[in-house]
């Protein structure tokens, strides 16, 4: 099999679409319907079939297109193994990243990296897990800074740091003015991601549990980096990392509101492809992650 038309099936797959795919390789048709004929004599069997104006993978097309990426990624991880034997502690590291490590574990481990090894470079994405997931598992990300998540095969995790969420608001809140219970929070009205985030539902399924109405969330933001000026601008309640109250580098106006049962913790973990070979530069980065996460106030 030829790697070239094995590149070319794998775009094919992504997109279900020829047509589309051409597009995206600057190659003509006939050359992409050739590419997928050559591997369906080598394979034996067919690896496409028509569904509705697009195409979709047979059983054997989803075995080709597993194997596919897997020789991508052995080609990729030679040449880049191959390149650092010369080049020392260098390369180019592309990082996956959660808002909260983004602006409170990333910029510390990244400046003492740039220390230790001047001629490395980074590329970050800063997203949520949903969405960073499928670019590690293509191969477009090295290694994904996020929360625990159930285990997947093909991924390797390690522990970084806990992460512990608290309802907070502005210091000028009246709410400090006793210790409030959950039951004490329902007048109020909040700032929140939408449902479907990890912590909105988690906070939902709280006040649930205490059969009381759910939070009134007068603005939803999916920025998770905004809701702190959000807190204090608006004055509304929130839930958010303990991080963002406790950083000597952020000061801010914004405190905890301690709430009997209304603190969720979570770990925050760096996930990488279990059998793909990982920059010697990305294994410093992750040590420095988690000094940094260590040495971090949360």
């Amino acid at each position: 099999m030829d790697l070239r038309d094995l590149r070319y099936f794998e775009t094919i797959a992504e997109l279900e679409h020829i047509g589309r795919a051409t597009q995206r390789l600057h190659r003509s048709q006939p050359a992409l319907t050739s590419a997928v004929r050559r591997l369906e004599e080598a394979c034996g069997a067919p690896l496409l079939e028509k569904a509705g104006r697009g195409i979709r993978l047979t059983p054997a097309g989803h075995l080709l297109l597993r194997w596919a990426r897997r020789m991508r990624f052995d080609v990729e991880d030679a040449k880049r193994e191959i390149g650092d034997l010369a080049g020392g502690l260098s390369g180019h590291v592309r990082v996956g990243i959660v808002p909260t490590a983004a602006q409170f574990l990333l910029p510390r481990a990244a400046r003492r990296l740039m220390a230790q090894a001047p001629a490395v470079t980074l590329r970050t994405v800063v997203a949520l897990i949903g969405e960073m997931k499928p670019m590690l598992r293509a191969g477009e990300l090295d290694l994904m800074v996020g929360t625990e998540s159930p285990g997947e095969p093909g991924f390797a995790s390690e522990r970084l740091a806990e992460d512990i969420i608290v309802v907070a608001a502005r210091s000028s809140h009246e709410v400090f003015q006793r210790r409030p219970t959950l039951q004490d929070l329902v007048p109020y009205k909040w700032v929140l991601q939408p449902p479907g985030a990890p912590t909105r539902d988690w906070l939902d399924h709280t006040f649930d549990r205490k059969r009381l109405p759910r939070p009134q969330v007068q603005v939803e933001s999916t920025m998770l980096l905004m809701l702190p000026a959000l807190i204090a601008e608006t004055g509304l309640l929130s839930f958010i990392s303990r991080h963002h109250l406790n950083a000597a580098d952020f000061p801010t106006p914004l405190k905890e509101v301690p709430v009997p049962g209304a603190t969720m913790r979570r770990r925050l973990v760096v996930t990488y492809r279990k059998d793909s070979y990982l920059l010697p530069a990305a294994g410093v980065l992750i040590s420095l992650l988690r000094e940094t996460a260590r040495q971090a106030p949360g």
